[in-house]
């Protein structure tokens, strides 16, 4: 098989705010390729839609902050992280300004800013209701004008370049032609996103299939808290089948929002004092077990009492969509239903970045720094990884492999292809993720854990041998991702015998002392 080798000084793998941001930090200091495998505004950043959390109220403080992201963690928090993400966080989110992203502003001309879930004080700052889309913008506007920025559209990286415990760079498929690259690089800065698509149902763009943890995995990186998948209590339910639930954001209860029954009863009164406000972790599973008592597929969630024209002027693109779908926000309630939004474990990093490999850093969904403990709080993501993407970025130099870049190659062989390898891909991914939903879903159970282990033991066999022996495909590649992704989630979670934030366990429903501590996962030589 013919490779195109291509050389670079950094190779960026992902185009969401963490390589965005890193690439405008560095690209005075050397050339900048990022890989994206799909268009460069298709990662879970465009989807965010409440905001970044960060203090800008003077009757606000750091200290709050990170209490209330401390007090969501559950015990598991790393403090340090957190400290360093609150403080840092405002004068960097001053920076995306700098750079042309447009956050909304009251009449006073200062930011507007929103409350949501687990937030003591109002702290979210935003871009109406569609955040992530209006950073998207604003960053590759700024990096069009950077002539050392390259940007390679479907562009599939699927196995890092590891000599001797240092990263050379990655391999990638090129989509739209089948053909393969070798992309050659001093510092390599994944931040692929998360992996929602693991599970049936999901917030998450089809890109997010894990392929960064998969990558870190298979050559080495510690995986950490993997069991600790955010299910995000409102998303639009729609009877037919969806690749992507759209996210009803938490800062529409925010405004006021309820949640009720099919009968309209209000049942988060019953469940937390703060009701609709409180963390995630515990509205998902208020809304889980009111589906499961009444046998229903949705709830509802209701702001039609409140006025009709603020509504739409706060959230049009919620409005927008709902109405596609003869639903009037001001009018009716919204059906909702639960679905996996965040991986709030992911690569082992230190607070700059590094991984276990030298010249490979990480930042964004797809790494781990702990700040979020065993529950993330509502609009902390953007903050973490705007905060870690840019210390990464001040690291980037110092981390960079030495000497000339080996010339690793591609082990080669014939691949077949065939339909019949088409179908199983297909099916299996199907599989995969209706056994993610059943079995390691918002409510867990050992038995059901166990069996899902089972299964996915045998389907991780199957699946290295169709990626070794079939032609590579997208279909493949992500499979690949998705079953490593899925052992690690299942595997994680059978590890931590006991409830804690994220992760609820029916047979161990108290939260223990002795677990309070990380699930770290490393790959071994035979590959367990």
């Amino acid at each position: 098989m013919e490779i195109k080798r291509i050389e670079t000084d950094f190779l960026l793998i992902g185009s969401g705010l963490a390589a965005l941001n890193f690439a405008l930090r560095v690209c005075d200091k050397g050339r900048v390729l990022i890989l994206t495998k799909k268009e460069r505004t298709d990662a879970t950043t465009n989807y965010a839609q409440g905001g970044i959390a960060a203090v800008f109220d003077k009757e606000d403080s750091p200290f709050r902050h990170k209490e209330d992201t401390v007090g969501a963690g559950a015990g598991l928090s790393n403090e340090e992280a957190v400290d360093i993400m609150v403080k840092e966080g405002p004068y960097l989110v001053k920076d995306l300004i700098d750079w042309g992203v447009q956050f909304t502003k009251g009449e006073d001309s200062k930011l507007e800013l929103w409350k949501e879930g687990g937030h003591s004080r109002r702290r979210i700052v935003h871009a109406g209701d569609f955040t992530g889309r209006e950073i998207e913008k604003g960053l590759i506007s700024a990096i069009k004008s950077h002539s050392n920025i390259r940007i390679f559209e479907h562009h599939l990286a699927y196995e890092l370049i590891v000599v001797d415990g240092s990263c050379y760079g990655a391999f990638a498929l090129d989509v739209s032609t089948g053909e393969v690259i070798q992309v050659n690089s001093k510092l390599t800065f994944l931040a692929t996103g998360g992996a929602g698509q693991v599970y049936q149902h999901t917030s998450n763009p089809s890109v997010a299939t894990g392929d960064g943890v998969a990558m870190g995995y298979n050559v080495g990186c510690r995986i950490a808290d993997m069991e600790f998948i955010q299910f995000h209590p409102t998303t639009l339910y729609i009877p037919e089948p969806q690749d992507k639930q759209f996210l009803i954001s938490e800062a529409v209860r925010g405004e006021g929002a309820r949640l009720l029954d099919q009968d309209g009863n209000r049942f988060m009164e019953s469940v937390d004092s703060r009701k609709e406000l409180a963390p995630r972790d515990i509205v998902a599973r208020a809304c889980d077990a009111v589906l499961k008592e009444r046998g229903d597929n949705f709830v509802y969630l209701d702001i039609s009492f409140k006025d009709g024209m603020e509504v739409k002027n706060k959230f049009p693109n919620i409005y927008r969509e709902c109405k596609k779908h003869s639903i009037d926000i001001t009018k009716e309630p919204i059906p909702v239903v639960p679905a996996a939004h965040y991986m709030c474990g992911g690569i082992y990093i230190d607070l700059d970045g590094r991984t276990d490999i030298k010249g490979l850093l990480a930042a964004g969904e797809v790494a781990f720094t702990g700040v979020h403990g065993a529950n993330r709080l509502a609009s902390n993501s953007l903050l973490e990884t705007l905060v870690f993407s840019t210390r990464a970025a001040n690291v980037a130099l110092d981390w960079m492999v030495e000497g000339p870049i080996p010339k690793h190659l591609l082990l080669t062989h014939e691949r077949r292809s065939t339909i019949e390898e088409s179908i199983l891909a297909v099916h299996t991914r199907k599989e995969i993720k209706q056994t993610m939903w059943d079995y390691v879903g918002i409510v867990r159970r050992d038995y059901l854990l166990n069996r899902a282990l089972r299964r996915f033991e045998l389907y991780r066999e199957e699946i290295e041998d169709l990626y070794k022996n079939s032609h590579l495909s997208q279909d493949i590649i992500e499979l690949r991702s998705l079953i490593i992704v899925a052992y690690l989630i299942t595997q994680s979670a059978l590890k931590r015998k006991e409830s804690r934030g994220l992760h609820y366990n029916k047979d161990h429903s108290q939260m223990e002392d002795k677990f309070k501590k990380h699930t770290i996962i490393k790959r071994r030589n035979n590959g367990i």
